[in-house]
């Protein structure tokens, strides 16, 4: 009781409280379900409060590439109180609907996922690289800050290794190493993943964008847009809109 897990991959899996029972379709369960509620099966021995989180294309790889298929809290830990409070939180702001609870519920669920990642990494701090396993060496974490802060500075790798305290060569190395791509060429793909969400979310013009993230013109966001996504801006956002 009060166990939580993280699905990081779009799996099959089966919940069930009795190994013998028959398993019933998801679709078919949720399908009846009443102010968010599906019920199935009797009694009130079981209760599951489950949610998911959307990201981009780059985003889901640079967060969760990293992960396990299936990340599992256990209860009794500290990160399992947080999320049992968290929970407990949202409930109460889906349910009463108080003055700006789908905010309040989503920065919520944020922390969960947070917490959820605390745990992963204090038990396994090198699993895979990325994003996740970078955050682990406190070098390559204060480029990682540093980027993330700044994505439309004009970095450099000489200017990064400065901002570390360590040479350039130090830095080209751990940050490969833990990330899995060069200091530059991580740059390169969180300003297009910024750039995607302006895209998907918004009515900026391209060449704000390209400016917001650190782009010096249109055509140069479009080249470098192109060159990871295999699309233009254009034509990304015009498929966004009309999906």
């Amino acid at each position: 009781e009060g166990d939580c897990y993280l699905l990081t991959r779009p799996l099959e899996f089966t919940l069930s409280s009795d190994a013998d029972a028959v398993p019933v379709d998801a679709g078919t369960v949720f399908a009846s379900a009443e102010n968010g509620v599906a019920r199935t099966g009797q009694g009130e021995e079981v209760l599951l409060v489950g949610g998911r989180f959307s990201f981009g294309d780059r985003a889901r790889a640079l967060l969760l590439d990293s992960l396990p298929p299936v990340v599992h809290v256990p209860a009794g830990s500290g990160e399992a109180d947080a999320l049992r409070w968290a929970l407990d939180q949202i409930d109460q702001e889906l349910r009463w609907r108080p003055m700006g609870s789908s905010l309040v519920a989503r920065h919520l669920a944020v922390v969960m996922l947070v917490h959820v990642l605390r745990l992963h990494y204090s038990q396994e701090p090198r699993t895979g690289s990325g994003w996740t396993a970078g955050l682990a060496d406190p070098v390559v974490a204060t480029a990682l800050t540093a980027m993330h802060t700044a994505p439309e500075h004009p970095w450099t790798v000489a200017e990064l290794a400065q901002v570390c305290a360590v040479s350039r060569s130090t830095l080209a190395a751990r940050f490969k190493d833990a990330v899995g791509q060069g200091p530059l060429d991580y740059l390169t793909h969180w300003r297009i993943e910024l750039a995607s969400a302006r895209l998907r979310r918004g009515t900026d013009t391209l060449a704000t964008i390209a400016g917001a993230v650190g782009y010096g013109s249109e055509s140069a966001l479009s080249s470098a847009f192109k060159r990871v996504t295999g699309t233009s801006p254009r034509a990304y956002r015009n498929r966004h809109r009309t999906g």
